[in-house]
């Protein structure tokens, strides 16, 4: 039998998912992170991106859009904390193209510093719903 960590994904929106998993990978802030069973304990930030748990033994993966949050490591619980996250079968690839435009049509038209950095966070998590889409699409096949 190998070794498995307990997972658990929550959102303000409510509790996503909870089981076990021989690895993790999460987008943190520095960059992707994998995490095993017995891990050095951790706490980072998140940016948005794709949480995955393979639970192993042959099962197929599950994945997660996060959209930033934290993720607390300990040897044997992961928790992911994140600000909005939703199972990425369920992100609506035309929703995340539609928010790309406006984000890209807010970048060349801005007034203001403000509107900037929104667009600019806009942007970025347009695109990383997209690459989480894409990600799936490839790993389906």
């Amino acid at each position: 039998m190998s070794m498995t960590i307990h997972v658990d994904v929550v959102s303000a929106e409510g509790h996503l998912f909870s089981g076990q998993g021989e690895m993790v990978y999460a987008p943190a802030v520095m960059g992707e992170i994998g995490i095993a069973p017995r891990h050095t304990p951790l706490v980072t930030r998140l940016k948005a991106g794709e949480v995955r748990v393979d639970p192993g033994q042959g099962k197929e993966m599950e994945h997660f859009y996060v959209s930033g949050g934290m993720i607390e490591v300990q040897p044997h619980v992961v928790t992911v904390l994140a600000d909005t996250a939703v199972r990425a079968a369920d992100l609506d690839e035309a929703a995340a193209q539609e928010a790309k435009r406006r984000a890209e049509d807010a970048l060349a038209n801005r007034t203001a510093d403000i509107e900037l950095a929104k667009a600019q966070a806009e942007l970025n998590e347009a695109m990383a719903q997209l690459r989480a889409i894409d990600r799936l699409r490839k790993t389906k096949r």
